[in-house]
């Protein structure tokens, strides 16, 4: 498999953040994957599953937020935050005109993601992914962050685990189903926010990333289809 290849991106205020680009031979789909609050583009749970979509024909192009790229623990204001969204598409983009294209990210990261696409559409994007997607903050169950999404009208895809404090299922369902046909949710049993699942369920980390793979190319794929047939 090749390696990510690094990459510069130059953002409207005129700062630049680092990028990974990883192509796989095949390449079916570009997913701009985002990262989340806590760690940035090069965290393992980042690395594995752009190793593991790469592996089912997925490019990937990973990035940091600015807060990230300085070291910082604080995030982005909204606005900087979707600069940074909108530049990765579009260097995406730019990069791999052919390949069908799918943004979104883990947590936070995708979070940004579908609120910038709710305010304004993402140039080319067809379909949105959840990695974990952030509904509310942990011991404050809630749906406000979820009230952009009627406002998204592409396919999405959320994968959460079904222990993800995060998002309560009995609140994320139906959200989802609000949204009608345009939302898929994957559901990953016994997971948590990171996706990590005991050892009781029998299955290890790895297997998740592997299923998590799986499941968003697939999805991609769908969808990539549906746009051609249509």
């Amino acid at each position: 498999m090749d390696d990510p290849k690094s990459l510069s991106l130059a953002l409207p205020d005129g700062s630049a953040v680092s990028a990974l680009l990883q192509v796989p031979k095949d390449a079916r789909a570009l997913y701009v994957f985002a990262h989340g609050a806590g760690a940035g583009m090069q965290h393992a749970g980042m690395s594995s599953l752009a190793d593991a979509l790469a592996a089912v024909d997925v490019a990937t192009l990973r990035y940091q937020f600015p807060y990230m790229e300085r070291g910082s623990r604080r995030v982005d204001s909204p606005a900087v935050a979707y600069a940074a969204v909108r530049t990765a598409v579009a260097e995406a983009r730019r990069r791999l005109p052919a390949l069908p294209l799918f943004a979104g990210g883990r947590s936070y990261g995708g979070r940004m993601t579908s609120q910038a696409q709710a305010i304004s559409p993402l140039d080319g994007v067809r379909g949105l992914a959840f990695v974990a997607f952030p509904l509310h903050p942990a011991g404050a169950p809630g749906v406000e962050r979820a009230r952009h999404l009627a406002d998204v009208a592409l396919p999405m895809l959320f994968l959460q685990g079904t222990r993800d404090k995060l998002a309560e299922l009995h609140l994320l369902r139906p959200v989802v189903e609000t949204l009608g046909a345009r939302a898929t949710l994957h559901l990953v049993d016994d997971a948590d926010h990171s996706f990590h699942v005991r050892a009781s369920s029998g299955r290890t980390d790895a297997d998740v990333v592997l299923e998590l793979a799986r499941t968003m190319s697939e999805w991609f794929f769908a969808e990539a289809e549906l746009v051609r047939a249509n």
